[in-house]
């Protein structure tokens, strides 16, 4: 019987569906620990086939995709939801459905997000944060028509609100609104005082598009070169930008 067991041990250890299983399962461990979703990781730990399918749908899925490469500053976690709720309860301030909307942003919920921002607007339809980060929610739900008014006064009033992420909008709202010269104009703006890889990739974008293909390859060039000695954190933040450049050089040979 021990040898019928030990046989069929082996037989499941070097089956690849095992190792298959049991690299995915490893997988979401590990991006349960990153979230910080300790309960999930033990559930999948103990449940590594079941609990690893379970946690890549109900979790893993519902990631920022729409989000993701398009970050507000900031951070956002379950318990500063709690907090802001229990504010906006007890206080109901602007700042505080403000602040609630960029966690939800950061996360993906865009409808939430959106929502929060309007009930900020409704009780302070002035704040400069509010009404940027409003037009990059419905930027990211492809409406750019709503969009990019909120974002051209936010960048009047302030070029360089939220270190340039305005203009990156506003820029990305004008070049989905199809006007690619001043799209073009704004990048430049950008890139003069910033060295994002999100400014460079779709700047290179519009001029491949123009057919400027030596201003596309600079510009695709830079951003390789300087991923190579950007810290770990920004790399991981613009990979979604490095992919793209990557796959634009080899267009532009």
């Amino acid at each position: 019987m021990l040898l019928a067991l030990g046989e069929q041990f082996l037989y499941w250890f070097s089956s690849p569906i095992t190792w298959v299983f049991g690299i995915f399962s490893l997988w979401m461990i590990i991006d349960a620990v990153r979230r910080k979703e300790w309960l999930w990781a033990l559930f999948i730990f103990a449940f590594p086939g079941f609990g690893a399918f379970w946690y890549f749908f109900y979790v893993y899925r519902n990631s920022p995709s729409a989000t993701r490469g398009f970050e507000l500053p900031g951070a956002h976690d379950r318990k500063r939801i709690k907090e802001l709720q229990a504010q906006i309860h007890h206080l109901d301030k602007a700042h505080h459905h403000s602040q609630l909307g960029d966690v939800y942003f950061q996360q993906g919920k865009l409808e939430k997000a959106e929502a929060c921002y309007r009930a900020a607007m409704e009780r302070d339809a002035q704040d400069i944060d509010t009404r940027a980060h409003l037009g990059q929610c419905l930027l990211r739900q492809k409406r750019a028509a709503e969009a990019l008014p909120l974002l051209e006064g936010v960048c009047t009033e302030n070029p360089k609100h939220d270190y340039g992420y305005s203009m990156m909008a506003m820029a990305e709202a004008t070049a989905a609104m199809g006007d690619i010269d001043r799209a073009v104009g704004i990048w430049e703006r950008v890139i003069d005082q910033h060295s994002y890889a999100r400014a460079r990739v779709q700047l290179a974008e519009l001029y491949h598009a123009k057919g400027q293909d030596d201003q596309a390859r600079k510009q695709i060039d830079e951003v390789l070169a300087d991923d190579a000695h950007t810290p770990a954190f920004q790399r991981k933040r613009d990979r979604v930008w490095i992919r793209k450049a990557k796959r634009l050089r080899r267009q532009l040979k």
